[in-house]
Order: structure tokens, then sequence, then C-alpha cells
């Protein structure tokens, strides 16, 4: 099993870690990484290559990932399956999702942007903030939020 992890002392650890499925978690870690600028800090995979689990750094947050089952779809195939899902996703808005804070919005919007990232929203300015929407190569939704720095 090839293994790359540094454990987080206890005090650093948040308090709520997200944990997503992807298909192929290896391609999700290199994509997350180019669009959104999240850090990797972990890396467990099978003797396949396929990711068990892992862990990357967003700011002060941290996000775990994996590729549970062959049989495991990502919501963007699911769609093409399911009407249902296909009716959920024809809304701009995040549905099971995570919201993330950086510090410079604009920069974030065109990394994301660049980097192949479904734009769901364009940046809004009103209340309750600067934020953007966007889908990552698998489908999850992101809400990116401007920290305040008032």
């Amino acid at each position: 099993m090839g293994t790359t992890r540094k454990p987080a002392p206890a005090r650093s650890t948040p308090s709520v870690v997200p944990m997503i499925s992807y298909e192929d978690g290896v391609a999700a870690l290199a994509w997350l990484h180019k669009a959104f600028g999240f850090v990797e800090t972990a890396r467990l995979t099978t003797p396949e290559g396929r990711l068990s689990h892992g862990e990357m750094k967003a700011g002060d947050g941290l996000i775990m990932l994996a590729s549970p089952t062959p049989e495991y779809r990502g919501p963007k195939r699911h769609r093409d399956v399911c009407e249902q899902a296909r009716k959920w996703s024809a809304v701009p808005w995040i549905i099971d999702g995570v919201l993330v804070f950086v510090d410079d919005l604009d920069r974030h919007f065109k990394r994301a942007k660049a980097a192949g990232a479904m734009i769901l929203s364009e940046i809004e300015e009103d209340p309750p903030g600067r934020r953007y929407r966007a889908e990552d190569l698998e489908g999850h939704r992101w809400f990116f939020f401007e920290k305040d720095h008032e």
C-alpha cells in the first residue's frame, strides 16, 4: 500500500472534516490542487493504485477523499442515469457540497475556471458576501466565499 502521511497534531485538527468520495481519487487530488489550490497532505493507495484515503488542506481546513469501490459513481455520472438527480442539479445551488473561505476570490475564481471547473454562478457581490459556486471534475459542488478581512 502506498503511504504518505504526516499525522496532524490534535490542536490543529478541524472539528468538522468533509469526507468526499471520488471515482478516481488520485486524479481528484491533482485536479483539486490545480483548480482550487488545495494542498495534498496524505495519500494512501491500494496495490492497484486506487485511493483508499487522501487528505488535502484548504486554508486552515481539511478535506478527506477516497475511491470507495469500483462501482461508485460521482454526482456527474449519477445524473446520467438518474432523472431525479438531473432535476436536483438543474439549479446552481449547492446540494451536498462544501463551503470554503478564500483570501482572494477573484484570483481563485480565475484559477478554477482556467482548470475547467464548471462555474455554476459568476461572482456575486450582494449579502451575505462575495462568493461563487462551482462543480469539480466529478460533479461535487463547492461554494467559495471571500474572507472578510475587516
